[in-house]
């Protein structure tokens, strides 16, 4: 049982690093909103690429973010029933929904994002608009569609050592 949990606090510590680090973007977008407003109505001056940078942190935030709200046990759960569960079946709970509906989406997201993502580092993407963000923001954007599955994976991962554990242990 040591190296499963051993597995599961290093699979917890790295998204708690991805997750703390992402959550500096939240300070930043505020940072970078007053000044958009300060710019367009002080100085009368617009910035696409300021206004996209918005769109790409807010991104990030929900997408690297996603992992660290289910290592927190903060992601959205109906819990009509589960409330009332015992420990064990909250474990089992736990479980069936990692391997039947997370991982199977998480699965899913990774076949389909892949071309789109690998297309778009392919043809070197820029965006459409004039004085908007050059290359490679937007692949690297993209490219958070992959991340994000992975990191959510990597979480079930950690989450049925946990659970597998509390169940052997009878807890």
């Amino acid at each position: 049982m040591n190296l499963i949990n051993l597995i599961s606090k290093a699979i917890d510590h790295a998204i708690k690093v991805v997750g703390n680090a992402v959550s500096w973007l939240t300070l930043i977008m505020t940072v970078i909103t007053f000044l958009i407003v300060i710019l367009r109505y002080v100085f009368n001056i617009g910035s696409i690429w300021m206004q996209e940078s918005l769109v790409w942190m807010h991104s990030a935030i929900f997408l690297l973010g996603a992992a660290y709200t289910l290592k927190l046990d903060e992601h959205v759960r109906v819990d009509i029933f589960y409330r009332s569960f015992s420990p064990k079946q909250k474990s089992w709970v736990n479980i069936i929904g990692a391997i039947f509906f997370a991982l199977p989406v998480c699965i899913f997201l990774l076949i389909v994002t892949g071309d789109f993502v690998s297309s778009s580092w392919l043809v070197k993407e820029i965006s459409r608009d004039a004085g908007g963000l050059l290359y490679p923001a937007i692949p690297l954007l993209k490219s958070m569609l992959l991340i994000m599955p992975l990191l959510i994976i990597f979480q079930i991962i950690s989450i049925l050592c946990k659970e597998f554990i509390k169940i052997r242990e009878g807890s």
